[in-house]
């Protein structure tokens, strides 16, 4: 899950971003809200974390402009404790949850886990189900059956990513801004070179979920051995 942190004190939101890292989140950081729109405009965000105190463009006015664009993206946003006028406006405007500062990390994860659940009812208990696979989202760990195998964090974020747009096809550019962010020098290769990681343990975990192929566009998650017309699978 790519998370994008907009917070103008930077030594909170590094402190912030290394816990989330080390609870497998990819995130990015934004200074000021400018900035953050800008990010948060690119869409490729599961979740955004947005204070409103900010240099430049407040949260409340990023906030508006982002669902004003359409944007969807599920954000948490960060008020002044007790300050129940920014709670409002906030909500208001379109947030779907709000934390009071100061705060525990602990909470800001109980948040992020609701807030993904939300996105998918396919999540039980921190671990994420389709078909006849489960991903332990804890230990990266790749489940059918009586199988097991150990996947690492960029498998994992990639079959998330494939499990949570199951009924669409991801393109290379889409993995690479979700995995990577929109401002990596990665390229293709990283891309089909994680695919084919991942279609391994697929395979050695015995599952019926494979990685389908439409040439030109990119990616999806298929079951069984039946393709469709016109799907050429790799």
């Amino acid at each position: 899950m790519r998370i994008l942190m907009v917070e103008d004190e930077i030594y909170i939101a590094e402190a912030i971003a290394q816990v989330l890292r080390k609870n497998h989140y990819s995130v990015d950081l934004a200074s000021d809200g400018e900035f953050g729109l800008d990010c948060g405009l690119s869409n490729i965000y599961d979740i955004i974390i947005l204070d409103i105190m900010l240099p430049k463009i407040d949260g409340i006015e990023v906030l508006i402009e982002l669902r004003n664009n359409g944007i969807k993206t599920p954000v948490i946003l960060l008020t002044a404790k007790g300050d129940i006028t920014d709670k409002i406006r906030g909500l208001d405007s379109g947030a779907d949850d709000y934390l009071a500062k100061p705060f525990h990390t602990d909470e800001l994860l109980a948040r992020l886990r609701a807030l993904g659940r939300r996105k998918t009812e396919l999540i039980r208990d921190g671990i994420l189900t389709y078909e006849d696979i489960s991903l332990n989202q804890k230990m990266l760990v790749l489940c059918c059956g009586d199988y097991e195998v150990k996947l690492t964090l960029k498998e994992f974020q990639l079959l998330e990513m494939l499990i949570n747009r199951k009924d669409a096809i991801s393109s290379k550019e889409t993995i690479i801004e979700k995995l990577w962010g929109y401002d990596t020098d990665t390229d293709d290769r990283h891309v089909e070179v994680q695919v084919s990681l991942l279609r391994k343990k697929l395979r050695q975990v015995e599952s019926s979920v494979s990685i389908g192929t439409v040439r030109g566009a990119g990616y999806f998650l298929k079951t069984g051995k039946a393709g469709k017309a016109g799907e050429k699978y790799v």
